[in-house]
């Protein structure tokens, strides 16, 4: 546990002591920064940003810390927008870059009316205002509890995160029990920075997640859904996925996929959602373009599986017993995670459009081919089958008959001679087949 506010004092790093440099920042941050400084307010960059530099890594975003109000930092920029209820900011914005503005932060102690803590000790509404001191034992971990300041160009540290940065070492600031309790999500943060930044968790920041993996259950579905993205589609799915999945967290996410993992007995499931992450951690790490619903629809597959065919033992329709079982798994699923409409619709397509591949003479082929979702379907197919869960010839014959000339599609589509056969049938269920030799 890092120190508290009666147990340390800041230490200055001056310029010479770190490798924070100007040519380093956003320009507009250094705008916001030296104009606060002009109208005499304190300005710091904070949070991840320091963080980031300090590894000499290029910052997504700049943060900015203050002693000004929001309103008072909406006077000194006419580009400005309060936002937030829980915590209010000032955004300030140059054409697409926005600066995120907080003040300083006041006692987690203080109890008034601009301060809501739910009966289970989260904070539900919390503009209590207050000094830099103050501050820094409201943010998370001492990482990213680091102050670049304006005025010196010096790193102000209170909780001794410069030296748990020089260790690599993820730690909380002040109880992590309560930190935990104030703030669930904080237990998804520490999984997200630890894998991202190569560091290990402090064992005092480690132990508290195996039990209190269920406070997330608290946390609203909409939250939960934009940490869910932040988690997976950040170019370190494989190992976020593990280390949830280790602390119990997955679990709370996604129900229904953890409890598939943990009941069958052959390797596909797991190995497919491998294989999904490792291809969009692929794609992130080549600038490609990530849809959510492409990894969201490979994670909520095999539930989606196994409802489906527990369905069809019951009598109903094979088309019909997907449909339905989509609407069970993701009726339940949004609960959890609150997936827009836009985003469930693609990940149906995506999943039904898995049994049209089957049909491959006449002009279903062709029809096929012209919907909207057709290429992601086909990736689809493809995670599928290199894992054991979809017919390889069939996805070679779909990778040249996309390709082919019309005249090879009308060979490729014709129907057998002397055969009144339409399609290939019902395909065999190759995600049910054992590979045991399959590497993990």
């Amino acid at each position: 546990m890092a120190a508290g506010p009666e147990e340390s004092r800041a230490k200055i790093y001056s310029r010479s002591e770190h490798c924070i440099s100007r040519t380093q920042i956003s320009e507009n941050a250094l705008k916001v920064l030296q104009r606060l400084k002009k109208a005499d307010y304190e300005a710091y960059l904070v949070g991840g940003c320091v963080r980031d530099l300090l590894l000499g890594r290029e910052p997504k975003d700049f943060d900015v810390a203050t002693n000004a109000s929001p309103e008072q930092v909406k006077q000194v920029f006419r580009n400005c927008r309060i936002i937030g209820r829980r915590f209010r900011l000032a955004h300030v914005f140059f054409g697409r870059e926005i600066i995120e503005v907080a003040t300083f932060r006041g006692s987690e102690t203080a109890e008034s009316d601009q301060q809501v803590v739910h009966e289970d000790g989260r904070l539900l509404r919390d503009n209590v205002f207050g000094t830099l001191e103050e501050d820094v034992w409201r943010r998370d971990f001492t990482v990213n509890a680091l102050y670049y300041n304006i005025r010196d160009f010096s790193v102000v540290d209170y909780t001794g995160g410069m030296q748990d940065h020089a260790n690599a070492v993820l730690r909380l600031i002040g109880d992590p029990g309560v930190r935990y309790r104030e703030d669930p999500v904080r237990m998804l943060r520490a999984i997200r920075f630890a894998v991202k930044l190569g560091f290990t968790l402090h064992p005092d920041t480690e132990q508290p997640i195996y039990t209190q993996a269920e406070l997330l259950k608290s946390i609203p579905a909409a939250r939960l859904y934009d940490e869910a993205l932040k988690l997976f589609l950040a170019g370190y799915g494989v190992q976020t996925f593990e280390m949830l999945r280790h602390y119990g967290l997955f679990a709370m996410l996604f129900p229904a996929t953890d409890k598939c993992l943990e009941t069958q007995d052959h390797d596909f499931p797991r190995l497919f959602l491998i294989r999904a992450l490792e291809n969009s951690d692929a794609r992130f790490a080549e600038g490609k373009s990530l849809t959510p619903y492409f990894l969201l629809a490979a994670l909520l597959w095999e539930p989606l599986q196994m409802a489906a065919e527990k369905r069809i033992q019951q009598g109903e329709h094979e088309t019909v017993a997907y449909q339905n079982a989509a609407n069970e798994v993701l009726s339940r699923q949004i609960k959890i995670t609150a997936m827009p409409r836009h985003i469930t619709q693609s990940m149906r397509d995506v999943w039904f459009l898995q049994n049209k591949f089957s049909k491959t003479f006449g002009t279903r082929p062709y029809r096929l081919l012209e919907q909207p979702k057709f290429r992601a379907a086909y990736d689809f197919l493809q995670l599928r089958a290199e894992t054991g869960g979809a017919d390889p010839e069939l996805v070679e014959w779909w990778t040249q008959f996309q390709l082919a000339d019309e005249e090879t599609q009308r060979k490729m589509t014709a129907p057998p001679k002397g055969s009144a056969t339409k399609g290939k049938g019902k395909p065999r269920r190759y995600r049910t087949r054992k590979k045991p030799d399959t590497p993990q």
